[in-house]
């Protein structure tokens, strides 16, 4: 998968103690041609659902489990957005992130965990360009929330860019 972004808070000399974890995220459209993006109230910050890889799972297996958590949908995978690395020295960690493009095959509700209604996530569902303008114009109030803006604002911007081609 092609890398897209290298996100650092600082120079990095030498990443063998950072612990390594592996996401899964999407850009999905509906019938009408909305992407849902994730507004974390708490941290006044908007991002792209997704999240980890369990043991023995792969990107796309993720993904699937995913969606119906934090979306409530099923989805068809239509192609690779591209991957991310982010080095988060304050937390010794190094985030790879797989993103993919695809569209929504059945809609139901989210089912968030209690951290996640915790931090105030909130599904709206925008226009590629109005998500694309939100994360532009976000001011994350928190450390994770701005590699997340990156990340995020870096795979809407590609795959407006695979979608116009």
């Amino acid at each position: 998968m092609q890398l897209i972004k290298k996100i650092k808070d600082q120079k990095i000399e030498d990443e063998s103690s950072f612990e390594i974890r592996e996401a899964a995220r999407a850009i999905l459209f509906d019938d009408q041609k909305l992407v849902p993006i994730l507004y974390v109230s708490e941290h006044n910050y908007h991002k792209l659902p997704g999240g980890g890889l369990e043991p023995g799972e792969t990107s796309e297996q993720a993904l699937m489990r995913e969606m119906l958590e934090e979306v409530g949908t099923e989805i068809e995978i239509m192609g690779e957005v591209g991957k991310s690395i982010e080095y988060r020295t304050q937390l010794n960690l190094k985030q790879i992130s797989y993103c993919y493009f695809g569209k929504i095959t059945k809609k139901g509700e989210p089912k968030y965990t209690e951290k996640e209604l915790a931090e105030g996530f909130n599904l709206i569902w925008l226009t590629l360009e109005k998500a694309i303008e939100r994360l532009q114009t976000d001011k994350p109030e928190n450390y994770e929330g701005l590699f997340i803006q990156k990340r995020d604002l870096a795979f809407l911007l590609k795959t407006k860019e695979i979608i116009e081609k």
